[in-house]
């Protein structure tokens, strides 16, 4: 309550007489004792949700009123490694293009649904998405993972069996591992894991000759052209590729038409 009170600019005792008034014109309870404070019950937790709701659309429209003010902008969450590695990279060919727009990029993960507002969203790892989400997604792109490491760092590949002493996990997105095997028709043996919550931690573990990690072939392009990493498999290609989910009413926008058919164009000229 006091926490409440500070936020909205106001005393403990409006805020508490505000929420019986809640409660009074509601007919129900909305919080139960908890010691000697207060928990949301069923009634209030539902209302919470809602509430919460609609201040998360208000404040996206306000975010809309102020961007659009200052011209066209889209908001494009993705991937901080892709962000870091391909996308800020490619960017002055889109603004080239498109001078007038403003793309706004935040980060986001193969956990993180929401995507705090973002217009488009890019990912490849979909399967936590909801159902609607996962069909509204638009591909742009082919994709390749393949297993890299340190030069001399020692793998042996004996028929279909792969062997090597670490590997190098992300922590939201194990399904790549299980993708790859499937479609390598290979054996992944390894003596221990060691886990990051960010693909581009991964390869810079894989840089270090910390062990192997399984990536996209854009992603270490370049460390791969200066040797810095090798592929001893190879890539292979997954079947959903990269793709666009749209993610508010501003993804049929032309910022947004105009950033989706930058970004393909852009991917297919990089081949995997």
């Amino acid at each position: 309550m006091t926490r409440a009170a500070e936020e909205l600019g106001r005393t403990h005792g409006a805020v508490s007489r505000q929420l019986r008034s809640l409660q009074e014109q509601a007919g129900l309870p909305l919080f139960d004792k908890a010691g000697t404070g207060l928990a949301l019950n069923q009634h209030g937790a539902a209302l919470q949700e809602v509430v919460a709701g609609a201040l998360d659309d208000l404040e996206q429209g306000w975010l809309r009123v102020l961007h659009e003010a200052h011209g066209p902008s889209l908001h494009v969450a993705c991937s901080a490694t892709f962000a870091m590695r391909w996308l800020v990279p490619h960017l002055a060919g889109f603004y080239r293009l498109h001078p007038e727009v403003r793309v706004r990029l935040s980060m986001t993960s193969a956990r993180d649904i929401r995507h705090q507002g973002a217009d488009l969203v890019l990912a490849w790892d979909r399967l936590s998405y909801p159902a609607r989400d996962q069909a509204r997604a638009i591909r742009i792109g082919s994709i390749a993972f393949g297993p890299v490491c340190a030069p001399g760092y020692p793998v042996a590949r004996d028929g279909s069996r792969l062997t090597y002493a670490t590997r190098i996990a992300h922590d939201f997105t194990t399904r790549a591992w299980t993708d790859w095997e499937q479609e390598s028709g290979l054996t992944v043996a390894h003596e221990a894991e060691l886990r990051f919550p960010h693909t581009h931690l991964c390869i810079e573990a894989a840089l270090a000759g910390l062990g192997v990690a399984l990536v996209e072939q854009r992603m270490v392009r370049d460390d791969l052209a200066t040797a810095r990493l090798v592929a001893p498999c190879g890539f292979l290609p997954f079947e959903d590729g990269l793709a666009v989910v749209p993610a508010s009413e501003r993804a049929m926008s032309r910022a947004a038409q105009a950033f989706l058919a930058w970004i393909t164009t852009e991917l297919a000229a990089q081949r995997v």
